[in-house]
């Protein structure tokens, strides 16, 4: 190699891999690397270190494209040049077609060894027999590997693709079918290899002629007959191939060739066709172009003068606002020396100001009490109209509760009544049975004791009840006393809170005027009942406004407790014995 070492171990820039790669090229084109290893099989120099070494021509192309090709920021620049130059020189000086042409088609023809009608098994196939087994403890055959005899033919230079042992139940057959290329130098490969094996008597014929025993192996390419046995590698070949003469398969590479060059010439009429096309569009568009440039210079020329009228009319525009600027100034001047004298004024103003707002201080403060008082007042306010209506509430229980009693008492002076009659009526029998008693009859006597016996019953009956009496009018009287008490109390307090927080009492009712009707027919005549009523009922109603007034009062009249009207007016008491008959 003219590269040393330390070349190697530097790296080149960017700028510097086209220069490295016309160097190295000329460097393959002296032959100072190697790149072919046999007729058909290449290798990489530059990458010695990769898994495969043999590549076919095209293959090795593709990798060299693309290592010098690769954006990786991982392959070095010496590498990328490399390949480049390896893809330069396989185009240039090793690049041909895998075809026959005339010479190789003249030189099978020439070969005495080939037949152009004979049908080869294609792929190219040779056939491996013979080959050395040993049986193991199990009682499998088993024998050398497919890769030790395809890397022993690759060194005798036949160049096979793969070899495959083949296999059946036994284990290792001691048979091989070695694959070579299916181009014609494959073909020239497997006749060479097929011709080796005859020179040493080792081929087909030797194979099938009877003798006792035979050493070594043997081989041969596989035709026809091959491909037809029952065997095991007949039936390999059934499945992996196909049988074709040498005429056949030049036909068939010739009709593949001219359908080729037809399907280029299609591809080259549509690609002129396109060509003309793109010519013609781009006439078009140049012309477009023409257009567009006389029309946007058109433009430019039109925006140049417009510009030159907008910078006329700006410079204008810039002298009156100019103008215009000096006149604001001025006012503004003007503007500022009242603005000073306002603000002398507003000083003065402010002097004043600050007094009033002292005395607006003061009356605020002022005003917040008087809202405290209000709000003092109107919560006693709420609270006395509470008041009021438990008074009202209590005063009905009561009344309801001295109506009630006053029907207790009207009925026990009722049976009072009775009883001082039975008392009298029994008296006056007694009387009676006791003039008769001059008789000495014993029935009389037996009835006037009776009748003693009852007038005693009945005056201790009449005296208790005259007890029961006496005990509930005291208890009226107290219970009457403390409601008045009570009453007048609530009617003061009343008066102060009104006299304070402008408290009113409210109207609970009207009265009803039935009671006063009743009574004034009692009097009148039925047209002046309703005019009576109307004023008497008037008059009540003054009379309940004053809270001190009470109508009935209790008097004791023989020993015995009554309730009276205050009044004396005939109709003050008609109404009030009426009213009390109605709502006992």
């Amino acid at each position: 190699m003219s590269h040393s070492s330390s070349d190697e171990d530097t790296d080149i820039s960017e700028s510097e891999i086209s220069e490295y790669r016309d160097k190295t090229y000329e460097e393959l084109k002296n032959g100072v690397q190697n790149v072919k290893t046999s007729n058909e099989t290449f290798t990489c120099p530059y990458c010695p270190k990769k898994r495969k070494q043999d590549y076919l021509c095209k293959e090795l192309l593709q990798h060299a494209s693309g290592v010098g090709q690769s954006s990786s920021n991982k392959r070095k620049a010496r590498d990328k040049a490399n390949h480049l130059a390896l893809v330069k020189y396989l185009e240039k000086d090793l690049m041909h077609v895998d075809v026959p042409g005339k010479d190789s088609k003249s030189k099978e023809e020439s070969d005495p060894s080939v037949n152009s009608d004979e049908q080869f098994v294609w792929p190219w196939t040779g056939i491996v027999v013979n080959i050395p087994t040993r049986r193991t403890e199990d009682g499998r055959c088993v024998g050398e590997s497919g890769s030790r005899l395809r890397d022993e033919y690759r060194s005798r230079g036949f160049n096979p693709v793969r070899v495959s042992a083949l296999w059946n139940y036994r284990g290792h057959s001691g048979t091989a079918l070695v694959e070579f290329n299916k181009d014609w130098p494959g073909l020239q490969n497997a006749l060479a290899f097929e011709r080796a094996y005859e020179l040493d008597h080792h081929g087909k014929k030797d194979w099938f002629v009877n003798s006792e025993q035979k050493f070594g192996l043997y081989a041969w390419v596989a035709r026809a007959d091959d491909y037809k046995m029952n065997n095991i590698y007949g039936e390999h070949l059934q499945t992996m191939g196909d049988v074709k003469t040498i005429s056949e398969l030049i036909e068939e590479e010739t009709r593949r060739q001219d359908k080729l060059v037809s399907n280029l010439t299609n591809i080259i009429q549509v690609k002129n066709q396109h060509l003309k096309e793109i010519e013609v569009r781009c006439h078009e568009t140049s012309h477009k172009i023409n257009f567009v440039m006389m029309e946007k210079d058109k433009l430019i020329q039109a925006y140049n003068t417009e510009i030159k009228n907008i910078q006329s009319s700006a410079m204008g525009n810039l002298k009156k606002i100019s103008i215009d600027h000096e006149k604001l100034k001025l006012q503004l001047e003007s503007q500022k020396n009242e603005l000073e004298l306002r603000k002398i004024e507003l000083e003065k103003r402010e002097a004043h100001n600050e007094s009033e707002r002292k005395k607006l201080a003061e009356e605020i403060k002022e005003n917040a009490m008087k809202n405290s008082s209000l709000h003092m007042a109107t919560l006693e306010h709420k609270k006395a109209d509470e008041n009021v209506m438990k008074l009202a509430e209590d005063q009905k229980r009561q009344k309801e509760q001295l109506h009630a009693k006053i029907f207790h008492l009207q009925k026990q002076l009722d049976r009072k009544q009775e009883l001082e009659l039975e008392i009298q009526r029994l008296k006056g029998s007694l009387n009676v049975l006791k003039h008769m008693k001059e008789d000495d009859d014993a029935d009389l006597l037996k009835k006037v004791d009776t009748l003693q016996e009852n007038l005693r019953d009945k005056e201790q009956l009449l005296q208790d009840l005259d007890e029961l009496n006496r005990t509930l009018i005291i208890k009226e009287r107290e219970s009457n006393d403390e409601l008045q008490e009570a009453r007048h109390a609530l009617v003061n307090g009343i008066k102060e809170l009104s006299f304070r927080g402008n408290i009113r009492l409210k109207r609970m009712g009207e009265l009803d005027t039935k009671p006063f009707i009743e009574a004034m027919k009692k009097r009148y005549n039925e047209e002046e009942v309703q005019e009576k009523a109307s004023e008497l009922c008037s008059l009540w109603e003054e009379y309940l406004k004053n809270p001190e007034w009470h109508p009935f009062k209790v008097i004791m009249a023989e020993g015995k407790e009554k309730v009276s009207v205050k009044h004396r007016s005939p109709e003050i008491i008609l109404t009030s014995t009426c009213f009390i008959a109605c709502h006992c």
